[in-house]
């Protein structure tokens, strides 16, 4: 029951995940941080579950302001990639992106297979046990190792973590903004 990682929204409203301002959800792909050699590629982190779809062509949204530039190269290096954005031949033009992400819309995310989710579309979701008890709304999702952990939290703020697994996650539905659960008795 993976579903792909992409990070949470930029402004997101606590109670649905969206923008405040009804503007187009924004998703991390990637943290530039210096640039590297001479012709004005720069080093990224990856924060995506799909680098692979960071080619060249492919526009992304650089820093709080999401301004829109192309990708002009891309190649591996160590665990990250080196980018290099259209316009961009040098590293001191690269330099004013250090330590900036880099950002795609979630518009523009192609669909997923059923049953797999965006975590953005997961998150502030409501919880409901399947006795209909509404045990609050998903906050946090957590990577492990061996299965993801929902953080769900109620209206008083405690937070209780459900394993993202078929026992537990009965069934999700977007339409209904609910996610069914059965939580684990612990004897």
């Amino acid at each position: 029951m993976r579903q792909p990682n992409h990070s949470a929204a930029q402004s997101p409203d606590q109670e649905t995940g969206s923008p405040q301002s009804g503007g187009p959800v924004f998703l991390a792909v990637g943290q530039l941080h210096r640039p590297h050699g001479v012709r004005g590629e720069i080093e990224m982190e990856i924060l995506t579950d799909f680098p692979e779809r960071l080619v060249p062509g492919k526009v992304l949204y650089v820093g709080e302001k999401h301004a829109r530039h192309r990708i002009s190269s891309v190649r591996p290096k160590g665990t990250g990639l080196l980018i290099g954005l259209e316009g961009y031949t040098d590293r001191d033009q690269v330099a004013v992106f250090r330590n900036l992400t880099l950002y795609v819309r979630s518009d523009e995310l192609p669909s997923l297979p059923p049953g797999q989710y965006y975590h953005h579309q997961l998150l502030g979701l409501q919880v409901v046990a399947e006795s209909g008890e509404s045990l609050g709304r998903l906050t946090e999702i957590i990577e492990t190792g061996a299965n993801e952990v929902y953080v769900v939290t109620d209206a008083a703020g405690q937070e209780q973590l459900l394993p993202a697994i078929e026992s537990v996650i009965l069934g999700i539905s977007l339409e209904r903004g609910e996610i069914r659960v059965r939580p684990q008795e612990w004897e």
